[in-house]
Formats: structure tokens, sequence, C-alpha cells
């Protein structure tokens, strides 16, 4: 397969002036990985490996001691035969003997979403198998395995997906949502699929991706199945396993960690509030709130309905104290022989399920996204308390993907990323108008914005002097003329782009693409998209980039 070259960004230069490599399949910039707004100052300090958050975490990248890997654990034959038979494809079976050969897991997942879900799905599995080829490349051989997060009940998260389409983002929406708040992994297709894959046929047109789709999203299939079957097929090449835990055998090989979320419930809880406020003293914040009667568990009642656990504290009439799930009450005991008898009925939380999927699979890596890598920070304690170890856990690849009509607009305009990232569209196209000005209309504002300053600036400082009263004052009436003269500015740019629509047809067509609806493209845009324009061969690019030396924000041409 030919590289690609991934090279550093140039701060402010025009995309003429950046020096290319000669017909490269594909080339990608490095950005910081602040590039991207939103992340919180608990995930940029552990990106960054800031000694504030090393207390919280098991290590920090880009440490590469996670590759030793801990021992295998007593269930690990039994393990890889359950990865065995949901992997039943002759591409899975390097993967497979590896495992059986002792070689350790990197892994990675998400929830089961409509189509494939958004494209940040398969930049965490991209990210997995990376990781996994650079501890092998190293000696140390490793898998990568995608966990599928079927046992949530958010329905609502999941059942859409969102296309590009010409000059507006269409929203499929499966809306055939259960009675009751049940796992969604488990939630079967019905008829209405139907229309749903005709209208992704029109959007998406012929390839493999969407044949891909419309054979794994049909009636009668479970959403976990639909999802496990599509990215089996995207990153086939590239030997990706997967998995869905929520089923009864895999249940009871990880009930060890669930048992001990019922039964040392009041321990872990406190050394959780503990956690919460070790984060809180160091200025961070809490992923997950941990409240005055929440668990590690739900139960999976039976009705089918995933119903929160409630921890009520020990009284003298029950010293054991009780479990609430919705409206009925359970004891410890009650409990663990439903854990015993139906394992799959007690599900971990967010909190506690990388600690339920670690000791599964003796974890040597965990991929994970901002939110993700902040649970980590708390849920660490529970690691060490129940597993009695730290898994590591490193970033997700983050990237936007550029196709080549947009970013012949960038290069046309010398747009970077970052300036489209911070701004709107509506100010993204005011931008480009005012570049598109004429150079004497440019250079008149700029006169008078310089002179205005070079005279307020002055006399704002004497009018301080003689009265702070009137300095304030005048500071005021001072923002009221600078106001004005902004006004100018766009008075100007807007009648250019009247003059000049087209300027406002490509705000439009980057802004959508790249930063659509003033969030980022990965968490809007449908991974399928991009698999139905550039083929499952893309699966191999995304897997080379997040190998890359980068560890900020890619931005990657396609």
């Amino acid at each position: 397969m030919q590289p690609f070259s991934i090279r550093a960004r140039i701060t402010g230069a025009p995309f003429e002036a950046i020096e290319r490599e000669v017909n490269p399949l594909l080339s990608a910039d490095c950005h910081p990985i602040t590039v991207a707004p939103g992340l919180s100052r608990l995930f940029l300090d552990y990106c960054a490996g800031d000694a504030a958050v090393r207390s919280f975490y098991a290590s920090l990248p880009p440490d590469e001691s996670w590759q030793a890997g801990p021992e295998r654990p007593a269930h690990w034959a039994q393990m890889v035969e359950a990865l065995s038979a949901q992997n039943p494809g002759e591409a899975a079976r390097p993967a497979l003997d590896a495992l059986r050969a002792g070689a350790g897991v990197v892994v990675t997942g998400q929830q089961v979403g409509l189509f494939g879900g958004p494209l940040f799905t398969p930049f965490k599995a991209a990210t997995a198998l990376a990781r996994a080829r650079q501890a092998t490349a190293a000696g140390k051989p490793h898998v990568g395995i995608f966990w599928l997060a079927t046992e949530d009940h958010d329905f609502a998260e999941i059942n859409h997906v969102v296309f590009p389409a010409r000059r507006e983002l269409r929203k499929l929406v499966y809306g055939k949502a259960p009675e009751v708040e049940r796992p969604v992994g488990g939630v079967v297709l019905d008829e209405t699929i139907g229309p749903l894959i005709e209208e992704a046929w029109e959007l998406l047109g012929f390839s493999d991706a969407m044949q891909a789709l419309e054979t794994a999203y049909r009636p009668g299939q479970p959403f976990a199945q639909a999802f496990a079957e599509f990215y089996a097929k995207a990153f086939a090449a590239q030997g990706l396993l997967v998995l869905d835990a929520g089923g009864r055998e895999v249940h009871r090989l990880g009930s060890p960690v669930l048992r001990a979320a019922l039964e040392r419930a009041d321990e872990l809880h406190a050394t959780l509030l503990e956690r919460n406020a070790a984060l809180q003293a160091a200025g961070y914040h809490a992923q997950v709130a941990v409240g005055a009667e929440s668990s590690l568990l739900f139960l999976v009642d039976e009705r089918g309905a995933r119903v929160a656990l409630k921890r009520k504290a020990a009284t003298a009439q029950e010293p054991g104290g009780q479990w609430l799930a919705g409206r009925r009450s359970y004891s410890t005991a009650e409990l663990v022989g439903i854990l015993e008898a139906e394992p799959e009925r007690i599900s971990p939380s967010a909190l506690l399920r990388p600690v339920f999927q670690d000791y599964l699979l003796s974890t040597s890596l965990t991929i994970g996204g901002p939110a993700e890598i902040a649970y980590f920070a708390q849920s660490a304690v529970l690691f060490e308390r129940i597993l009695g170890r730290l898994t590591p856990a490193q970033p997700r690849m983050f990237a936007t993907l550029i196709e080549p009509a947009v970013g012949e607009l960038l290069r046309r305009h010398e747009l970077t990323l970052e300036r489209v990232m911070g701004e709107t569209q509506d100010g993204l196209a005011q931008l480009l108008a005012a570049r598109a000005m004429p150079v004497e209309g440019k250079r008149r504002l700029a006169a008078a914005g310089t002179a205005l300053d070079a005279e307020l600036t002055p006399l704002l400082e004497w009018m301080s002097t003689l009265d702070e009263g009137l300095g304030r004052s005048a500071g005021t009436a001072a923002s009221k003329m600078r106001y004005q003269m902004n006004r100018l500015r766009r008075l100007a740019a807007n009648f250019q782009l009247e003059k000049e629509a087209a300027l406002g047809r490509h705000a439009e067509a980057v802004s959508m693409a790249l930063y659509p609806g003033g969030a980022l493209q990965e968490r809007t845009h449908g991974a399928a998209f991009y698999f139905a324009r550039y083929g499952f061969e893309l699966a191999e690019k995304l897997v080379e980039l997040a190998g890359s030396p980068c560890r900020g924000h890619s931005a990657l041409w396609l």
C-alpha cells in the first residue's frame, strides 16, 4: 500500500507556499490538539502529559510501557472462543490465532449507531489497530478489538445518522423506538429500515460500503449485529475483531467484577466520592456525577428495561442495605442470585464498564475519546480496588477529512483549519468578502481604523488623568465609535458578498464540510459517507494516519 506523507502545518502560510510531495496518495497536516474548541482542561492536560494529572492515570501518552501488558487471565481460552464465535469470517482468523498464542489486546469501543454512526467511530478503530501494530512491530504481538457498547439504553443517541447532501446535511432517523428503555444492541430492526436504506442509496450512491450497509441493516437484524457486520467488513483487511459482551456467557465470565460492585458497593462508592473530591480540588471536573444513592450497576428487569440500581444505606431493619430498581427493592443476596442465574441482567455503568471490559480482555491499552479519557480519571480507583491494577489509556485519533473540492476552496481563499473552526458560517463569508474587496477599499478602511485608534488612545489616557469617572465615560463613547468603525467594515464586506454571490456559497461549502453547524466534522458526519466515496481502502489510510507521529488534530487531504 502506497504510504502518505504527514507534515507539520506552517502557521499563517498560504497553502501555495506549503511544500507537498509530488503525487502523494494522501497527505495530512498535523495541528495542535487545541485547534478543536470545547475540550476539557482535564483532557488537554492529560494529552500534554501534565504532571498535575499524573496521579489520576496509569500512565500519560506517549508512554509505551503498556506494550508489556498484564498476564492472561484464567478464562482466556473461553474469552477467545467467544470472540471466535462473534468473528466467524476468514479475515479474523490471523487475529484470533494471535490471541490463542498469547497476544495482548488494544481495545476501543462505541455505541452501536445507525448506519455505522459518526465519523469518529472508525477513528477509534483505526487508533486501536495502529497501536496494536506498533506493539507487534516492537516484538510484543497485539490485536485490536472493538467493544460494542450494546448495553446502553439511550436509543435517541444512536437511532440517527447525518450525511452531507449537496448544500444541506440530511439526518436519517430510525423512529421505531422500543417501548421501554432496553439495551439498544438488542433492538431489532423492522421493515421501516427499508425507506432509510433507499434514502441512503440516494445520498451515497453505489459503492461497496452502501452494499454493506444494505446487507447489515435489514429487517430482523438487531442493531448490534448490523453495526458489527458493517465494521467487520470495513476493517476486514486490518483484522479488527468486534465483541458484543451483552450476552449471558460473556457476562458469566465477567461476573466477578459485577459481584464485587454488588458486595462492595458502599466501599467503592466512598472511594469514588474521594476521587471526585480530589479531581475538583485539583481544578478538574468529574465526568460522571456520583450521587448519594447512585451505584455502578443497572438491572435489566422482567420487561427488558435497563433500570439504574440505587443503593439505600444500611438501617437497623436492613443492616445489609437495600437496592432499588424503579419501585422494586432487592437485597444484595437477591441481586447476587440474579447474577448467578442470569448474569446478563446485571449491567455495568459507564464508570464500571472499563473495569468489566479489561477484566474480560486483560487489556494492555484502552483507546478513548475525550469523555472516556475523563472517565478513566474516576474509574482508576475502581481498577485499583477490583483488579489491583490500572489499564493505561490513550486518546483516539482526531482528524478532519478534506475532500478535493473543499481543499481547492481552502487553497483559493488561503484558509487554515484553525480559521474555519474559529468562525461561524456567516463570519467566514464576511472574511472571504473582506479579502475579496478591492485593494483601494481595504486600504481606506485600514487607514481609517488606524487613524481612529491613533487619535482615541492618547485622548482617553488624557481624559482619564483628569477624572476617573470622565475616563470611564470616554471609554464607553470610544467603544461605540470603534463599533461603528467595525460596522463600516461589515457594510463594505456585505456589499462585496452581494456583488460576488459565490463567496457566500464557498463559505457555506467549507463550513458544512469541515465545521458543520459549529461542530466538529467527526462528530457530525456519518462515517459511511466517506467509506462510500473513498472505498473501504480508506480504513487502511486511517490506520496509517493514527500510527503517524501526530498527537494532535490531523487534517487529512483526500
